[in-house]
């Protein structure tokens, strides 16, 4: 059984005392000793955390205490480990945010929900459109089938890209979609606002989804990307199941995101196993001869220093045997 539990959660409430919560807020989520990243904002709240079965549980029932998020719905993944290094817990203006001119309260304005066995069925209609609600490079590794590709790196562009690239669909019915549900719930709003009159989303998000026993991520092409450690996380659980990106160097299938060598750029980008090690993790050429000039910032530095420190303490744990692993197999400077 795994030990470590991840929690996916959000809710839209008025939260009048945002900046002095986020402050108890933070000192709970050390106090049990949770991992993660959390925003608080006057709106409402939006988290990922993980931690031990005790820890997680321990949270969940702390923060129903409050009549706020009584009601409040968790996603949870089982984990062998922590999926995150720190706990950050921020107060922002917004959870999830647009430009003013174009924010809406999905308490006042909101698509209509669909259960998964639900959504499943609209997939497969002829008068609808599927809307990718995430970023690209989100889309780019695994998404529903038939869905439209936004072109957007940031929620904030979102506005704009749906005046330029969807109008001509305003009389077909609009499904939308998001990892864990939250940006759709601002997503459809801003479809509405802007003349869709037909606006569906899934409920739970992608994660969601994949989960229920029936539909068992049945249409879905590819994996989830998610903001932890681990990347992304398999939708598809039926032999239907396959890879839809391509290493960005040689072409090949592949679904793995590894963050670049130069800590200066960090780029993410989709690469095999072959070709990390080949490339020894650089995006490009431009980034292994910024490195041969700024060795400083080689990023196998943080790892030998890491690895070092794991051996120094005698310390075997999957953390450290995971960093010895990396930097021996993949690293060959």
């Amino acid at each position: 059984m795994n030990k470590y539990r991840i929690l996916l959660y959000y809710k839209f409430i008025d939260i009048e005392d945002s900046e002095e919560f986020t402050k108890e807020h933070l000192k709970l989520c050390k106090d049990i000793g949770l991992k993660g990243r959390i925003l608080i904002a006057h709106e409402g709240i939006n988290g990922t955390v993980s931690g031990t079965v005790d820890q997680t549980e321990r949270y969940m029932n702390e923060l129903k205490l409050d009549n706020r998020f009584r009601d409040m719905i968790f996603k949870v993944d089982e984990a062998n480990e922590h999926a995150f290094k720190k706990m950050y817990v921020r107060h922002k203006e917004s959870i999830i945010t647009l430009l003013p001119e174009d924010d809406v309260n999905p308490n006042e304005k909101v698509g209509k929900y669909l259960k998964p066995k639900e959504f499943y069925r609209m997939l497969q209609r002829e008068d609808v459109i599927i809307v990718d609600g995430r970023n690209d490079y989100e889309y780019d590794i695994g998404h529903f089938r038939g869905a439209i590709r936004p072109n957007v790196s940031n929620f904030k562009e979102f506005p704009k890209w749906i005046d330029d690239n969807l109008s001509e669909y305003k009389n077909k019915k609009v499904l939308t979609y998001c990892t864990g549900g939250i940006r759709c719930e601002k997503l459809t709003g801003v479809l509405l606002d802007h003349g869709f009159d037909d606006v569906y989303h899934l409920e739970g998000g992608i994660v969601t989804y994949g989960k229920d026993t029936e539909v068992r991520g049945k249409l879905w092409d590819g994996k989830c990307y998610v903001f932890d450690e681990r990347i992304s996380v398999k939708i598809n659980n039926t032999n239907e199941d396959i890879v839809i990106a391509k290493c960005t160097h040689c072409g090949e299938e592949s679904d793995r995101y590894i963050n670049c060598t130069n800590d200066d750029c960090h780029k993410q980008h989709i690469c095999c196993e072959k070709c990390e090690k080949e490339q020894e993790g650089f995006c490009s050429d431009n980034c292994r001869q910024y490195i041969l000039e700024h060795p400083e910032r080689d990023a196998r530095l943080r790892l030998k220093e890491k690895a070092n420190m794991y051996k120094r303490y005698n310390q075997n744990h999957e953390k450290a045997k995971e960093v010895i692993s990396k930097l021996n197999k993949n690293y060959s400077a």
